[in-house]
């Protein structure tokens, strides 16, 4: 049972942090900003405006920010992938599946509510490639949870 569990948990980390740092430099390529910068936006999801005239603190508060929301959405596929809610041997479909869900929920739910108070606008070039970059997400913690979860039935 421990190796079951150090499997999950190894899926859900390297999914996580690894889907959230391509992300990172998703955005950066989408939108022309440095990473810092980005790494400052989403600080700005729990600190406002403000966030993007702070310094290194910030940007460090956005990554962790940004691994944390990362770990969190690859811990629910991996739960829904364990639960056989996905079935395994379509890891591919599922984790692009997954992307898609992950950019509606975080472009009409999470970023509005965040303290942002930001809606979506996007150009057909910013909505493709953000979407894109989503279903990138969902496969990279697909492609872990795979991985990690094959090697605990081996």
């Amino acid at each position: 049972m421990p190796r079951t569990r150090h499997s999950t948990l190894a899926a859900i980390l390297w999914g996580g942090f690894v889907a959230g740092t391509v992300d990172i430099g998703a955005a950066s390529l989408i939108s022309g900003y440095s990473p810092i910068v980005i790494l400052k936006y989403v600080a700005g999801g729990l600190l406002g405006r403000g966030s993007l005239a702070g310094g290194m603190g910030n940007a460090v508060l956005g990554l962790v920010l940004q691994w944390i929301m990362s770990i969190v959405i690859a811990a629910i596929f991996v739960v829904l992938l364990r639960k056989r809610v996905a079935r395994p041997n379509l890891w591919t479909a599922w984790g692009i599946a997954y992307g898609a869900v992950v950019f509606a929920v975080m472009n009409y739910v999470v970023v509005p509510l965040s303290a942002l108070h930001s809606v979506p606008h996007f150009s057909v070039f910013s909505f493709v490639a953000n979407l894109a970059a989503m279903l990138l997400f969902g496969w990279i913690i697909a492609f872990f949870a795979r991985l990690m979860l094959r090697t605990e039935a081996a």
